[in-house]
């Protein structure tokens, strides 16, 4: 009987025979972000500021950037991944005055994920300052050295509660979202007060919203500051902030819940 011949891949093959399986790999890993895509109307983006704005220093043009604070899950699969950059501009200042409020108006106008830019037109759901956030992160309960940080109890920006360690985003006794890794997972309620809708029927799935309730609208830790223009309407993604008396100031650190409006301004009315 002859003995059975034992093949063996030369160092080419061996590294394509590599190459491929890499390939298979990543093919079924979460698909990232493409250059040419999208992002749908009515995503959610989380987002914390790097940059602080004031009508005293901050000048038109200057450039502003924001980091994505929670995986932001889109349609087939695809992702906007957490630590993706949201970049923008300062687009006008109107400094205090005896005959003018302060105010800034200013643009999202590009998403910077896995090396590719996608142009965005967003407006803006909600502002919570850096005191907000830092108290959406103290756990109600289980913040001894016993517990884990995944079975922490929250209260979000706005309200609801959210019970890691296989608990709900409650509001009242209603359950609203789920925990998710470095936030939460909600579909938007209406916040009629704060004139912001709900899930829109085109983009209803599950939204990442952070630290922010699946209602938060408006502006949290600045009782001076208003939403003037929230971006929805034309020129859509203007978004404009002033002060009820002095100058505006957001510091660096401050949250941010935008929601795309489009991929450009011919598209509006999101928030």
């Amino acid at each position: 009987m002859k003995a059975p011949r034992i093949f063996h891949l030369s160092r080419t093959r061996r590294f394509s025979f590599a190459r491929a399986l890499v390939s298979a790999t990543f093919l079924l890993a979460p698909a990232a972000l493409c250059a040419q895509d999208a992002i749908p109307a009515g995503t959610v983006l989380p987002v914390r500021l790097n940059d602080s704005l004031s009508s005293q220093k901050s000048k038109p043009g200057q450039i502003i950037t924001a980091r994505v604070m929670q995986d932001v899950p889109l349609d087939q699969g695809k992702k906007v991944s957490a630590g993706s950059k949201v970049v923008g501009h300062v687009v006008e200042i109107i400094p205090a005055s005896d005959s003018a409020r302060a105010r800034i108006s200013l643009k999202f106008d590009t998403v910077v994920s896995s090396g590719h830019s996608i142009p965005i037109v967003t407006s803006l759901r909600a502002l919570a300052s850096l005191g907000e956030i830092d108290e959406a992160q103290i756990p109600l309960y289980g913040g001894d050295r016993g517990t884990p940080s995944s079975a922490y109890q929250n209260t979000q920006i706005g309200g609801e509660i959210v019970y890691r360690g296989g608990g709900h985003v409650m509001a009242g006794g209603h359950v609203v979202g789920e925990p998710a890794p470095n936030g939460v997972l909600s579909r938007l309620r209406p916040n009629p007060e704060g004139s912001c809708r709900g899930a829109m029927d085109e983009n209803n799935q599950l939204q990442a919203l952070w630290l922010f309730s699946s209602d938060a609208c408006g502006v949290y830790g600045y009782p001076h500051l208003k939403i003037v223009k929230a971006g929805r309407r034309n020129p859509a993604g203007e978004i404009e902030l002033a002060a009820d008396s002095g100058d505006v100031k957001i510091r660096s650190g401050s949250g941010l819940l935008l929601r795309v409006v489009g991929s450009d301004s011919s598209n509006q009315d999101a928030s």
